[in-house]
């Protein structure tokens, strides 16, 4: 389908989303909202697409919300505004539950919303350049939006700071509160995310669906009846479809599952 801020590229079952706006540092606005919302919904979509990479074209990832954009939203009525609000919010969760994995590819600054955005996906590799921020509270607002998937990845304690503070956060200090997964030299970035793109290649993609909801069902839960019982209900259900026979089959006949392609 046709955009006008973002491009998609296709390689090996892998979809790179290129958010496209790089003399604006990829802000988003409504129009990349609506546009990365349908090509999530898209490529979740397409068979022949296993595993989902955002990046940003030019110096930085995103820096968040295009302030222009704010600007018009402050100055509309509370109705415009919320499904403004909405809007974004909508296009994170749908980035978050896709069903395939997800990378965010963090070559340089990943402010605000941009921050959210590599929150939101699964796995997020950053270059050693790259720097983060909650920075909102600088503009009078909030990280309203991004903050479900923030907290999940940092926590509320360092949340608490950050949300606060907006302080800038390197790429070291990043991966130390669990914001990203590997931090790499600028010139090895491509080379990182491609091996863990691989890596996600050899899982089974129904169970890689199950696995992520899961996640979502086990996270901050007790461990009671309840939960024990959903989790063995879980497995034994995997077990019984054709992917965890094939699985299991290949790796007894010591060949590759149909899955893996050439």
């Amino acid at each position: 389908m046709p955009f006008t801020t973002l491009e998609i590229e296709l390689n090996n079952q892998i979809a790179t989303i290129w958010m496209n706006r790089p003399d604006l540092h990829n802000a988003f606005d409504e129009i990349l909202i609506a546009e990365l919302t349908a090509a999530c919904i898209a490529l979740d979509d397409d068979a022949d697409v296993r595993v989902v990479i955002l990046a940003g074209r030019g110096k930085s990832f995103s820096a968040g919300a295009d302030l222009n954009w704010m600007k018009r939203a402050a100055n509309n009525g509370l109705d415009d505004n919320l499904n403004d609000a909405r809007a974004l919010a909508g296009m994170l969760r749908t980035l978050a539950e896709m069903n395939k994995p997800t990378i965010a590819r963090v070559q340089g600054a990943a402010l605000g919303g941009g921050m959210g955005l590599a929150a939101a996906c699964d796995i997020a590799v950053a270059s050693s350049k790259a720097v983060f921020a909650t920075s909102e509270v600088k503009f009078g607002i909030i990280p309203s939006a991004i903050s479900p998937y923030v907290l999940r990845a940092i926590g509320a304690r360092q949340a608490t700071r950050y949300f606060q503070s907006a302080e800038r956060i390197d790429a070291a200090r990043a991966r130390e509160i669990g914001l990203v997964h590997e931090t790499v030299e600028p010139e090895q970035l491509d080379a990182k995310v491609q091996e863990v793109a691989t890596a996600l290649l050899a899982g089974g993609p129904c169970a890689q669906a199950a696995a992520k909801e899961l996640i979502r069902a086990v996270a901050n839960q007790p461990i009671n009846h309840t939960l024990v019982e959903d989790t063995a209900h879980r497995i034994a259900h995997l077990r019984a479809t054709p992917e965890a026979r094939e699985g299991i089959g290949a790796f007894l006949d010591k060949r590759q599952p149909n899955w893996i392609g050439e």
